[in-house]
């Protein structure tokens, strides 16, 4: 297993590569698609704003490189914004386009009388299939730690792997396709919660590479 972390000059690299290593991974930085070349497994961590996202993902040449992966079957993580690029667009960046591999669009959260924006903290994520491989060991209602204004709203609900609620809305928490999981949550930041998710994406997707 060889794990590449999406370099965009921005994006929590240091936790997320703190928690890999946690679980006996070491990965490597990949600022440029020459990186990804001997990977097996893609993790985009994402702060920042969509378009400024965008922006340097393809100052680096990355973009293309990373429709390529997604689109080819191979394992990828996305975290916060490496959740919200994978769409058509978002109203925080009006007029620029997302990587558009999910069918959907990104929203802000509707303003409601008492109700703090951005959404920052604990909350939960409730599996939609709690069965599925990537919840093991994680319980019906597990929580994680979110920071962000802004959600995806698939165009599909199929590919919803969780759910959460803040304020007057519902939104999707996580997507999950083969050999895709992408969460709006922070799981480097979730303790042993994020920890065990992240081990159950590797495991799982690496089994399933090998069948």
């Amino acid at each position: 297993m060889k794990v590449a972390l999406v370099d965009y000059g921005a994006g929590n690299l240091r936790s997320v590569a703190n928690a890999l290593r946690a679980l006996g991974v070491d990965p490597v930085l990949a600022p440029s698609p020459a990186a990804l070349h001997e990977a097996t497994h893609l993790v985009l961590p994402g702060v920042g704003s969509f378009g400024d996202c965008m922006a340097q993902l393809q100052a680096r040449n990355l973009l293309e490189s990373i429709r390529h992966w997604v689109n080819a079957g191979k394992p990828y993580l996305g975290i916060c914004l490496g959740y919200q690029i994978l769409f058509d667009s978002s109203e925080e960046s009006p007029g620029v386009p997302g990587l558009g591999l999910v069918p959907g669009t990104v929203r802000r959260f509707r303003e409601t009388p008492g109700l703090k924006i951005p959404h920052m903290g604990w909350n939960s994520a409730a599996p939609v299939h709690p069965h599925s491989g990537i919840w093991t060991n994680l319980g019906e209602n597990p929580y994680f730690y979110y920071v962000h204004s802004y959600f995806p709203v698939p165009s599909d609900p199929s590919v919803i792997a969780a759910k959460t609620s803040y304020g007057a809305d519902s939104f999707a928490a996580a997507i999950q396709r083969p050999a895709l999981l992408a969460c709006q949550f922070h799981p480097e930041k979730s303790q042993e919660s994020g920890l065990q998710l992240i081990q159950n994406f590797l495991l799982q997707t690496t089994t399933e590479a090998e069948s």
